[in-house]
């Protein structure tokens, strides 16, 4: 099975909660490069769900996570850890919150000025929704007991997530297209139009992007004392 494919299959596992399936895809074959922040969360409920073999594949994670040391990795390493009940346990507050779409406040474009984290419901609002929920009478913005403010943070580590990425790259013909692409406004639209040339390349570079953009979330919100909460994942299919 393909890299593209096996990144399909683990996403729609762990978005089910099939534990059973997830620890099965994992067990005894090589996994596909970028997946250790899409799985761990689905391990962590696999964990909980006291699924079999759940905790054999979890200590491979950990390594791997230790092994590979991106933003995020340590905190996701952590948090399997203390569910192995192999390492200390962090006194972090869990919320159901949605790590891409936290990515997506963190990272966004800076015009929308961040957004907040509904500490209740671990929905992530944009600040223009919760600029139109207090218009209208909805919302108490100033609630500090509700809301987690988030900070837009720029576009600077997504930048320099294509510039590792050439890195990665062999082919000096595409390294040398992709440099191009960077240079001046309008790089990001570039550089995905051009990966688009290299379908296979251009799979990699969002399976790269995302994972990078998960292990940032989860470590800001760790930062901020609090981690992602996990449902014990049912045993099987």
């Amino acid at each position: 099975m393909q890299g593209r494919e096996q990144r399909r299959e683990l996403r729609s596992t762990v978005a089910v909660g099939d534990g059973q399936a997830l620890v099965a895809l994992l067990q005894g074959t090589p996994w596909p490069e970028n997946v250790l922040q899409l799985i761990g969360d689905g391990l962590g409920a696999a964990l909980a769900g006291r699924v079999t073999g759940a905790e054999e594949v979890a200590r491979r994670c950990v390594a791997l996570l230790g092994d590979r040391g991106w933003e995020g990795d340590e905190e996701l390493a952590d948090a399997l850890e203390s569910r192995l009940l192999s390492g200390p346990i962090r006194l972090l507050r869990a919320i159901p919150v949605d790590l891409d779409q936290l990515a997506g406040v963190l990272e966004g474009d800076p015009v929308d000025g961040g957004g907040r984290v509904d500490l209740r419901t671990g929905e992530v609002w944009p600040q223009p929704a919760i600029e139109y929920a207090v218009e209208v009478g909805e919302e108490d913005e100033d609630d500090e007991e509700r809301w987690l403010w988030v900070a837009n943070q720029g576009s600077r580590t997504a930048y320099r997530d294509m510039e590792l990425f050439i890195d990665t790259v062999s082919d000096s013909f595409v390294i040398d297209s992709l440099s191009r692409a960077l240079i001046g406004r309008g790089s990001f639209r570039r550089f995905k139009d051009e990966l688009s040339r290299w379908p296979e390349l251009l799979d990699q570079w969002l399976a790269y992007s995302e994972e990078r953009h998960l292990g940032r979330a989860r470590s800001w919100l760790a930062g901020e004392r609090y981690t992602v909460a996990v449902a014990a994942a049912r045993p099987g299919g």
